[in-house]
């Protein structure tokens, strides 16, 4: 999904560390959507089932599933920016997301926001990888395992 190249990926134009957990979690959005949307446009399926397929991977409670799932994969490091942007203050929840849910996906998104902005590309892949397969394992066949 991610390029590997180290030269492109030390060159993004915000450094990570100065960015909030929340806006970290704006960038791990978007980076999970495109990713969720690559791996499922080659099915061949029409657009409205590739949307409703989609929904299937982002929605809170999936995101949320996931972190739960890996969590023990994650590093020291990657546990404490998930834990900062699970307790950050949100202004607002989904109609149709449970608050701790909510919370739990947005640390989710924080930890892929800062593996992207920080050109860990490699461990991005792994981790956006596994947590695919833990949604659909019919799809891949990593069990959704996070291996080095």
């Amino acid at each position: 999904m991610m390029n590997d190249d180290s030269k492109s990926s030390g060159n993004r134009a915000v450094g990570a560390d100065s960015l909030s957990s929340l806006a970290l979690a704006f960038v791990g959005d978007a980076v999970f959507n495109l990713f969720v949307r690559t791996m499922l446009v080659g099915s061949g399926k029409k657009v409205r089932d590739l949307h409703r397929e989609a929904i299937k991977f982002v929605k809170a409670s999936a995101q949320a599933d996931i972190l739960r799932k890996i969590d023990a994969y994650l590093t020291d490091a990657e546990k404490n920016i998930v834990r900062i942007a699970r307790n950050a203050k949100v202004n607002t929840v989904p109609k149709n997301a449970d608050i701790m849910d909510y919370h739990y996906s947005t640390g989710f998104e924080a930890l892929l926001g800062y593996l992207y902005l920080t050109g860990q590309n490699e461990r991005l892949n792994r981790i956006l990888m596994a947590s695919f397969n833990l949604v659909s394992p019919s799809i891949s066949d990593t069990g959704g395992q996070i291996s080095d």
